[in-house]
């Protein structure tokens, strides 16, 4: 199935051409249409300092734009036009995110592709919805949906986390819209147009934050690493020998593998035995927690909590993270403009 869809891209950055890379994954054959009057896709620019600066595009590039054909045209440019809508008239799906305003002078808004093949099923992105003519980037996203708010510390104030994850989150929506069309597709035969904006994607994305919110009028504040309702989780401890590392106690039973793991004292077992007591004395509680992990090595306590079945994790750099076996799997291999690169797969299954 997946090998006889054609997928027409005419979308940058992050969001769309994650959701083309989303159907290269399955197979299908995805043509990417980049500006040529700007070179292309502008995060084939994004380099890191450390990149090499004759390659022709970034790994932020690679990143979203796997085993893709890509062309450079300009839409403006009447034989240019003349061959996106060939393409357009051949393919099952397209991918749109221009800039508002921009499709319908460039004579490529949804409407009219739509009429031009009324089977066509066409995913379209946006900043604040269709109707808005507001800029939008993933930044802007997190301010506007209250993830900047949350995210730091009291010290730090607002913080921007370290990916787009309003980009990334939106391309998921996107896709679960397209593969909804397209089963509606195969029973009824007609196309479509789906539309899904990054303000939409991220507020669906607030769960139980923003759930305490509307229910209990709960503003949540910028508390690092921790949970809001549940302690100790998201705390974070450092060895003996200096490794970092966070814990997930979400339960009372949960809680009594991390005491038997640290050897506590049947008083202090009492005194926080309720999450609610957990969570009004947390200050104590890590207290008492930090000064039992500081005594360990690393490897002892990865032993001890293995062993016990306490939630935790090891606090990780990516040169730490793609080490493992488990990331392994996750990696492959493609080419662009004719050198090999790496994309990191989402398609899992």
């Amino acid at each position: 199935m997946w090998q006889n869809l054609k997928v027409v891209e005419l979308t940058s950055v992050l969001a769309g051409p994650l959701v083309g890379s989303f159907f290269s994954e399955l197979g299908a054959e995805v043509v990417k249409i980049e500006n040529k009057l700007q070179g292309g896709d502008v995060t084939r620019t994004w380099k890191l300092a450390e990149e090499d600066p004759k390659r022709k595009f970034s790994a932020y590039y690679a990143s979203a734009n796997y085993s893709k054909k890509s062309l450079l045209l300009d839409y403006t440019n009447p034989d240019d036009y003349n061959q996106t809508i060939q393409l357009i008239k051949s393919a099952d799906i397209v991918l749109q995110n221009f800039k508002p305003g921009d499709a319908i002078k460039l004579k490529l808004e949804a409407d009219r592709l739509l009429a031009l093949k009324p089977e066509l099923i066409i995913g379209c992105l946006n900043g604040f919805g269709k109707e808005s003519t507001r800029p939008a980037f993933d930044v802007v996203l997190q301010a506007e949906s209250g993830f900047m708010h949350m995210n730091g510390t009291p010290e730090s104030g607002p913080v921007k986390m370290p990916v787009a994850l309003i980009d990334v989150l939106a391309a998921h929506h996107l896709k679960e819209a397209i593969l909804i069309a397209l089963i509606e597709k195969a029973r009824h035969g007609n196309g479509k147009i789906v539309h899904v904006s990054l303000y939409d994607a991220a507020l669906a994305s607030l769960a139980n934050q923003g759930n305490n919110w509307l229910m209990s009028k709960h503003i949540p504040q910028a508390i690092g690493t921790q949970h809001p309702n549940i302690a100790p989780y998201g705390d974070h401890f450092t060895t003996n020998d200096h490794k970092h590392f966070v814990l997930a106690i979400g339960s009372d039973k949960h809680f009594i593998k991390l005491c038997d793991s640290l050897n506590f004292s049947q008083n202090v077992r009492k005194c926080y035995n309720s999450n609610a007591k957990r969570i009004k004395n947390r200050t104590i509680l890590n207290k008492l927690i930090a000064s039992k992990i500081s005594s360990l090595q690393s490897m002892e306590l990865v032993e001890i909590f293995s062993k016990n079945l306490v939630p935790y994790g090891e606090i990780k750099d990516l040169e730490g993270v793609f080490k493992q076996t488990l990331a392994h799997n996750l990696v492959l291999k493609h080419r662009i403009d004719g050198e090999e690169c790496t994309y990191i797969k989402t398609l899992l299954h």
